[in-house]
């Protein structure tokens, strides 16, 4: 297939995921209210008791809310192959021309598109809230957003490609998603945690993300962002790699 027949693949499927996302608004209201809800409560609840390193508590766990909404978003995409196998959407287009490396491209796009919209909207959201950004650190915080989503969203692809119902999906994203969040660090600092913890969040990809999107938001990181974007982009080179080996062993 040609370079041209490929791209136009790919835009096909990002497009039909996007117009999915178009009509589902519900999907953009959850998404913002609860990370939001969760912010007001730890940022009113804990943040009137304590602040870090002198920051205030409900900008400290904010760029964690921006992570948040990444991992939610991106990983619950991959629901959607779950029911394009049952309504045979997804066996029309394994059987077109475009391979499944194509498919599975094309579907990070979209997925990608959606999380990041959901994530900008909160970003955005972010700066009325007083948190204190500079328009380099919006720049650079959409950016590392990009970098998270294209890992997440493989994730999500690659649990929906195994997975039969989507309860079964749920079960096993629920598993995913939580520990991902609660062990990035979004909700406290990671410097005096006890050894066994610190070995769990070193093992978190979002931990990386979440630290050095802290680092461009409000100057403040436990590591070197070099070494937090490095991790990131060979977890998204993994998970990109094992996505396309998942769609082209994924039977309907």
């Amino acid at each position: 297939m040609n370079a041209a027949k490929t791209l136009k693949g790919i835009y096909a499927l990002w497009y039909r995921d996007f117009k999915v996302f178009q009509r589902e608004k519900s999907r953009i209201v959850s998404a913002l209210f609860l990370p939001l809800f969760w912010y007001f409560v730890f940022g009113g609840g804990i943040g009137s008791m304590t602040a870090v390193n002198s920051i205030a508590y409900k900008h400290f766990i904010f760029p964690g809310f921006l992570a948040m909404t990444i991992i939610f978003s991106a990983i619950f995409n991959g629901a959607y192959i779950v029911w394009d196998k049952k309504i045979d959407f997804l066996k029309e287009v394994l059987i077109s021309p475009p391979s499944r490396t194509v498919i599975f491209v094309g579907k990070v796009a979209g997925g990608m598109t959606d999380a990041l919209l959901q994530a900008y909207i909160l970003l955005f959201v972010g700066i009325l809230l007083g948190i204190p950004f500079t328009p380099v650190s919006i720049i650079l915080s959409m950016l590392l957003l990009i970098i998270l989503a294209a890992g997440l969203v493989s994730m999500g692809l690659i649990i929906g490609s195994f997975m039969e119902s989507p309860e079964g999906f749920g079960l096993v994203s629920s598993f995913v998603i939580y520990p991902l969040f609660l062990l990035s660090g979004a909700l406290y600092p990671l410097d005096k945690l006890p050894g066994w913890m610190k070995i769990l969040t070193r093992l978190d990809p979002a931990t990386y993300a979440v630290d050095a999107l802290r680092h461009v938001i409000i100057g403040v990181s436990s590591m070197s962002p070099l070494h937090d974007v490095s991790i990131v982009i060979c977890f998204d080179a993994v998970l990109i790699l094992v996505g396309t080996w998942a769609f082209n062993r994924m039977k309907l």
